[in-house]
């Protein structure tokens, strides 16, 4: 082993979750933040932030970010560490005159899995009302050929007899819907709940603020660490927020498919699997000398990471920023992830840490003024 490798080596502290990490994790989670609605839970989220950081500030359509100031004599550089703050959901589209409910999306609520869930309906002036989708028993479908759920199909159920009982429960057209579903921990290794896309990435770039404040050191740039709206329908707040903050360079987290469960084809979405470490992405949104920087880091850091190659577009806040302002550097790294867009989205603790460590990591690895410029001319 050579001196290098030793002096790296004998700095390597793994930053672990602490009791309040956790406990402002399940708060974070359990807070309903649906798409183009997020305000609770960018109060959640901000509220944690500002004893990690030295400004905290909020666009007009919710994006909320903090600015931690580095140490610098000259004009600031500006690296961006970024996740999307919102969740699936539904909308009330139609109420019945028998007091049934039907819905529409807002972004990719999977309607397979909506039959016999328990749904919070947000109201305008009453506050939160309970429900769930409905479903026929099996006993009526024998004979008749077995009917998926469909968007046209699936209903909410709140106990009402009449169209006018639903108005008066406070309920209608254009209410946000949820589900009731909360977060837990499995067999001490797995977080297991909604919305942990991407959630899970606010709560992993805020531990990664809160390791820089209780480690004392600085950078030699400012750092924003921002919790964008509206990933789920299009990269919207995202979009929004690279012109007002125009950063320099910017690593984005957010989930992936774990492809190790039946019924995904691997050959098609990629090898990966929860537990095996952080995943980066390969593509051209994504900037390959910074790339390179954070897999440079990640085997001086001994962190063990997963590649997945996007063919276009990653899908992800990768995008917004990369194409923004020009071009920004940007770059992916995301949380292995069963169960998408389900109420039972599962992440390895292992892997929430290794991202957390890897992008802390990775920013002592970047230069005020850092050359990204693929060659000289």
């Amino acid at each position: 082993m050579s001196e290098k490798e030793e002096e790296i080596k004998s700095e390597i502290v793994r930053k672990e979750l602490n009791s309040g990490s956790e406990e402002f994790l399940e708060k974070y989670l359990n807070n309903a933040s649906p798409t183009g609605f997020e305000k609770s839970g960018q109060k959640i989220w901000s509220n944690y932030m500002r004893d990690f950081s030295d400004e905290i500030h909020l666009d007009n359509y919710g994006t909320c970010y903090a600015i931690i100031k580095g140490d610098y004599s000259e004009d600031p550089y500006k690296v961006v560490i970024e996740a999307h703050a919102d969740e699936i959901s539904y909308f009330v589209s139609y109420i019945t005159p028998d007091g049934l409910i039907y819905v529409n999306r807002n972004g990719g609520s999977d309607h397979q899995i909506a039959p016999s869930k328990r749904v919070h309906i947000h109201t305008r002036k009453n506050g939160v009302v309970d429900g769930h989708f409905g479903w026929p028993a099996i006993h009526t479908r024998k004979g008749k050929g077995e009917q998926a759920p469909t968007l046209d199909n699936i209903f909410i159920d709140i106990g009402a007899q009449t169209k006018n009982e639903v108005i008066e429960m406070g309920v209608g057209i254009g209410n946000v819907i949820t589900y009731e579903d909360t977060f837990k921990v499995m067999n001490d290794r797995y977080y297991v709940g909604k919305s942990l896309d991407n959630k899970m990435g606010g709560f992993m770039i805020a531990e990664v603020a809160r390791h820089l404040k209780e480690s004392g050191k600085k950078l030699p740039f400012d750092l924003y660490v921002v919790n964008s709206v509206q990933e789920e329908i299009g990269l919207r707040g995202a979009q929004m927020i690279t012109h007002t903050i125009k950063p320099d360079c910017a690593i984005i987290t957010d989930v992936t498919h774990d492809t190790s469960t039946p019924m995904i084809d691997a050959q098609k979405h990629g090898d990966i699997k929860c537990g095996s470490g952080p995943t980066l992405t390969v593509g051209p949104a994504v900037h390959n000398k910074l790339l390179e920087l954070i897999r440079d880091t990640a085997e001086e850091r001994e962190i063990d990471v997963q590649i997945r190659p996007a063919s276009g577009s990653t899908g992800t806040d990768t995008d917004a920023f990369a194409y923004s302002n020009g071009g920004v550097p940007s770059a992916l790294i995301s949380l292995p992830q069963r169960y998408m867009h389900t109420t039972v989205e599962m992440v390895h603790k292992d892997d929430v840490s290794s991202v957390i460590n890897l992008m802390y990591d990775t920013l002592f690895s970047i230069n005020k003024g850092h050359n990204f410029k693929y060659f000289n001319i």
